[in-house]
């Protein structure tokens, strides 16, 4: 007997599941018609060293859509240990950044503070993944500072361990 609820009615156990895997908390960032803009996302992962190649996820039902579904550009912000204000911003706040919150990077792509590690990017192909577009990106320029990074653990943000050296 299945006793798994289904997914097509109740998707929140498998989101509970998938939350037990803690996380680090992105910010995204790209130049759109609406101007420069930033989402949250926590589906960041290194792709490969040799070409720099990383990629995110981008939901199919979000707002943003337009933005980040064509943008040629986009910058990857591995939020630092304060970083939960941004992070909720970008997922459910205002997500056009104003004069004065960003400096252009790489391809005019916007650059924002609050971070642990950058990462400028082109994008390099897009694959469809169901409700989502998985966005490839070569990595054009990174840069990194010590710290702890911001973690999602089970919905809850907290700081991640200091490096180690």
């Amino acid at each position: 007997m299945n006793t798994t609820p289904s997914l097509q009615t109740d998707a929140r156990p498998l989101r509970h599941a998938l939350g037990g895997f803690a996380t680090g908390v992105c910010v995204v960032t790209a130049m759109g018609p609406q101007g420069p803009m930033g989402i949250t996302v926590n589906s960041f992962t290194s792709v490969s060293l040799e070409p720099p190649t990383v990629l995110w996820s981008l939901g199919k039902r979000t707002d943003r859509w337009q933005t980040f579904s064509e943008a040629n550009h986009f910058a990857v912000h591995v939020l630092d240990a304060s970083g939960e204000d941004l992070c909720r911003r970008f997922a459910f706040g205002d997500p056009v950044l104003a004069v004065g919150e960003y400096t252009p990077g790489r391809g005019g792509v916007p650059l924002i503070e609050g971070w642990v590690s950058r990462f400028e990017c082109g994008v390099s192909r897009r694959e469809d993944a169901g409700d989502h577009q998985l966005i490839f990106g070569r990595v054009l320029d990174f840069q990194t500072l010590e710290g702890p990074g911001l973690v999602l653990f089970r919905g809850r943000y907290g700081p991640s361990p200091e490096s180690r050296s």
